[in-house]
């Protein structure tokens, strides 16, 4: 699964006005801190305006602020909100057609059950889950650092298929 660049700019926004909620910040000091084009970061918080996560006061002293507590803005209503579907493959648009293979093929309920377990875990997270204060920056949760993958190499032409387990950053050859 993979979160377009919309929503990664929501959630960075969002973080951002978490960890800096003595004072107002405008569009430009975000786009700034992340390296994001103005333009885009508008487009973002006016939808996460009309959400209502986000408040925006006009004038001369104006700028944003979160519209609610940390605490009650959930990141998989965000995520939900922000991405335009969840389509892990073509078979799961209903626009695209019928798959030959819809009859004997077990990924598209596979699919579904990861798509749906991912979302669950989203659902159980909110924006004071995504944010530690220290110094004013946002620490990585130490969960996140080693996410196991399995890896499967093509086979040799002679060699069984070798499954390798690996870590972000260090792969463990069996």
């Amino acid at each position: 699964m993979r979160l377009t660049t919309y929503t990664d700019y929501a959630l960075r926004c969002l973080m951002y006005l978490a960890t800096n909620r003595d004072a107002l910040v405008t569009i430009q000091g975000i786009a700034d801190v992340h390296g994001i084009a103005k333009n885009h970061l508008t487009k973002v918080i006016h939808q996460l305006g009309i959400l209502g996560v986000v408040e925006s006061l006009r004038g001369r002293n104006g700028g944003l602020r979160l519209g609610k507590e940390p605490g009650q803005i959930n990141i998989g209503a965000l995520v939900r909100s922000t991405e335009p579907d969840f389509y892990m493959a073509e078979c799961f648009d209903p626009d695209k057609g019928f798959c030959v293979l819809t009859s004997n093929c077990r990924l598209q309920g596979a699919l579904y059950q990861a798509t749906a377990a991912y979302l669950a875990v989203l659902d159980g997270l909110t924006l004071a889950d995504l944010i530690v204060k220290d110094s004013g920056r946002i620490k990585t949760p130490t969960a996140f650092k080693s996410i196991p993958v399995v890896v499967r190499r093509a086979p040799a032409k002679k060699a069984q298929t070798e499954a390798t387990t690996s870590r972000v950053g260090a792969i463990k050859k069996r």
